[in-house]
């Protein structure tokens, strides 16, 4: 044997950092003639035998020496140049193989993308890290290249090779942190993971951190994958869709739970897979008018109950729905039909599944070390830690990945406020303040304008949707401003205060009127969402429609369709959880399919008649959907008879000439003769009221519209005189002079 002891020992302990120093074939390292002296050495356990196979000289096989019977195997070659081999092994169980040997390449990882990686600034690093299919000095493989700093040994292991950390052990690429290891031969659908040896001696399994498909639970291997084995079909959509600028655009917003939409109840209740959501979902959205789908996480994740916020890999779509490739044929398809795709994106924490991301190797290295810092009181989980280059390498990659391979249209990033805040829901002595002895995330703040404005810059026309529920000023502002970078945040407050009024007993919302009010007075400090999303129907608040007033489903119909127009009519874009645009009436199951049989009942068809009717009318007024974020086009004209329980406002255009009027009436009985104050001389056409007999209403209203009067009123010279109808919200659209 050739080889030095300790270095032997490296090698059959896997315990070597560098294993391409030793196996391979090298120059023979001193001696005579040792510049045409070359030595191969091959590790393979449970083979019996190993020769090399000279693929420049006709196939020469030359044996290899078993040192010390231990399935390391050395020859020395005299007088040669390096040549293309490959290594050809006998196994005890009789079986022959002949492979491309893996220690015989050169780093398929540059130094210039690890120095990018380390710095933060390598911003597609999901290409890179991973495992990927490639072809290397024509060989097809697989190259894997994973971040574990504090490892002393990391090996690929998997159906390849029996699991077996002896086989493929990685490279180390220096002071990277980044292990490196080409295996030819491999292909896409086999599993992997890779097997850490860690400072205390333990060894250990992870999944890949950037792995692109995962096996079902309860197991939890990678598995090896193609994405550019997709041929995308929605270059017009991606074209049109740079050209957006979506604060003056409609946006109507479907959120939607993949495994509760619809089920399979004759096929063990099972959910429906990404394919055959499609053509379903599809006619369903355009039959509604809704512009985009909003797909609560679909990251790949353990268990169901977290509703795919809790997330194990960050890079996979799940597999309960089918393979990414299935995935991709959606996004193509709803694209194709012109509906925008917009997923929920987790990027304040994750699981502490020992398997995934927590203490990764053996350190905390996605997180924090402190537990005041990196764990996550609420929901059980670890804070990123946003300080770290590596960190936000990773997830500015992910964010990009989601754009890049699966050619989605925005992210709703979820729980941004518990980034913000390093107190978040934190008693006094549970949290580190920042450098400045402030409250604030410094680095998570850097990492959200950053991720903000690489994904605009890679990818025009995208959407970024904060879901923050304080008062942090700026989310929807530009980065150059100081903002947060944005498109749009979510309207926690109008939710909240709209449900408290609308959960009152009309007799008493006489006091609580300035919940109707109150949210104009901020409504246009940021682009909002007006939303009414699935953790509104959770968790015993019960369902949008259980939460009206009313003894029976015909009055929180109608309470509930009020809402609905109120909500509409408002300025700022609409995003409405599924379910909840036909009045489910019991809460959301995430184990079971929406109710879809209470279609056949009129108050629930009517409720999903009007979202339809909204929708339509928002698409095609531009008084609507121009001043969502315009505080130009909202008038008031009457906002404080809260006796009456009346407001009243106008949306304009942006020319100031074609205009809505909103009068919305928020107690039960029928107002005759309700005057109001208009901008125009002429006739205004009634084009919506909630409270039409089409949507199970009782069918009052002002017979198609009404003629202006010159009777001064609300501080304007002309004024209609309305008809009310019970808990109702009725449009009218200025038509001609008189």
């Amino acid at each position: 044997m050739i080889l030095g002891q300790s270095k032997f020992d490296s090698i059959i302990e896997a315990k070597c950092s560098n294993p391409h120093s030793i196996l391979g074939m090298h120059k023979l390292d001193s001696g005579e003639n040792s510049e045409k002296t070359l030595v191969v050495r091959a590790y393979i356990p449970n083979a019996i035998d190993c020769s090399i196979i000279n693929l420049e000289c006709q196939n020469e096989e030359t044996f290899l020496v078993n040192c010390n019977d231990s399935n390391l195997f050395e020859g020395v070659f005299n007088n040669k140049d390096f040549f293309n081999y490959q290594i050809k092994a006998t196994f005890d169980n009789g079986e022959i193989h002949q492979f491309y040997d893996p220690y015989a390449f050169l780093p398929t990882i540059s130094e210039d993308t690890l120095y990018l990686f380390n710095e933060g600034n390598e911003h597609f690093i999901h290409n890179k890290l991973g495992a990927h299919i490639r072809t290397v000095d024509g060989v097809k493989g697989v190259a894997f290249t994973v971040w574990a700093p504090s490892a002393r040994r990391v090996s690929v292991v998997g159906d390849f090779n029996s699991w077996d950390g002896r086989v493929h052990a990685m490279r180390g690429m220096g002071s990277s942190g980044v292990w490196e290891l080409f295996i030819p031969g491999l292909k896409a659908g086999q599993k992997y993971k890779f097997e850490l040896l860690g400072l205390s001696g333990n060894t250990f399994l992870k999944t890949d951190p950037y792995g692109k498909y995962f096996e079902s639970p309860p197991h939890n291997a990678s598995i090896i994958y193609d994405l550019d084995s997709y041929k995308w079909e929605d270059s017009d959509w991606i074209e049109h869709r740079s050209e957006k600028e979506w604060k003056t655009e409609p946006c109507s917003i479907y959120e939607l739970h993949f495994g509760s939409w619809k089920r399979k109840i004759e096929d063990a209740n099972r959910p429906l897979t990404y394919k055959e959501l499609a053509d379903t979902l599809i006619a369903y959205l355009k039959d509604m008018a809704y512009t985009h789908v909003e797909f609560m996480p679909l990251a790949e994740h353990p268990f169901d109950g977290s509703w795919g916020y809790q997330v194990t890999g960050f890079f996979a779509p799940t597999h309960r729905f089918g393979e990414p490739n299935d995935f991709k044929y959606l996004v193509d398809h709803l694209h194709q039909n012109n509906i925008g795709v917009i997923l929920d994106w987790v990027p304040a924490h994750f699981p502490e599944d020992r398997f995934a991301l927590a203490r990764f190797d053996e350190t905390a290295l996605y997180e924090h070390e402190d537990p005041r810092q990196g764990k996550h009181q609420d929901w059980g989980t670890l804070i990123f830690n946003y300080s770290r280059h590596e960190v936000k390498s990773f997830l500015i990659a992910n964010a990009l990945s989601w754009f890049e391979h699966y050619h989605i249209d925005g992210l709703r990033v979820d729980a941004v406020a518990s980034m913000l805040y390093l107190d978040y829901s934190r008693n006094e002595g549970e949290w580190v303040p920042n450098k400045y002895g402030g409250r604030e995330n410094i680095e998570a703040i850097q990492f959200l304008r950053s991720v903000n404005d690489l994904v605009h810059s890679y990818y025009p026309g995208a959407l970024m949707i904060a879901e923050e529920s304080t008062s942090f000023g700026g989310v929807s502002h530009g980065t150059e401003s100081g903002g947060l970078g944005f498109d749009f945040k979510w309207n926690m407050g109008w939710m909240h205060d709209t449900l408290h009024y609308m959960q009152k007993d009309p007799i008493f919302r006489k006091y609580e009127h300035g919940s109707l009010t109150f949210g104009m007075l901020y409504q246009f400090s940021e682009s909002f969402v007006q939303v009414f999303s699935h953790d509104e129907v959770v968790h015993g608040k019960g369902s949008m429609l259980n939460k009206m007033h009313g003894d029976t489903i015909s009055a929180k119909s109608n309470q509930l369709r009020a809402l609905y127009g109120l909500m509409w009519m408002w300025p700022g874009k609409k995003t409405l959880f599924m379910g909840s645009d036909f009045g489910q009436s019991k809460e959301w199951d995430y184990s079971n399919s929406l109710d879809w049989h209470l279609l056949e009942y009129n108050e629930h068809k009517g409720i999903q008649k009007l979202i339809r009717d909204l929708n339509q009318l928002y698409l095609k007024t531009p008084s609507l959907y121009l001043g969502d974020a315009n505080s130009n086009l909202f008038e008031w004209i009457a906002c404080s008879d809260s006796e009456s329980g009346v407001i009243a406002f106008i949306r304009w255009d942006d020319a100031h000439d074609d205009h809505l009027i909103i009068v919305a009436h928020f107690t039960p009985i029928f107002r005759e003769s309700y005057r109001i104050g208009v901008p125009f001389n002429g006739f205004y056409q009634e084009v919506l009221n909630t409270d039409a007999k089409e949507y199970a209403g009782l069918g009052f209203g002002n017979q198609g519209g009404v003629n202006t009067e010159a009777i001064a009123w609300d501080n304007r010279e002309q004024s209609v005189c309305l008809h009310l109808p019970p808990t109702s919200v009725s449009v009218f659209k200025f038509v001609s002079n008189n």
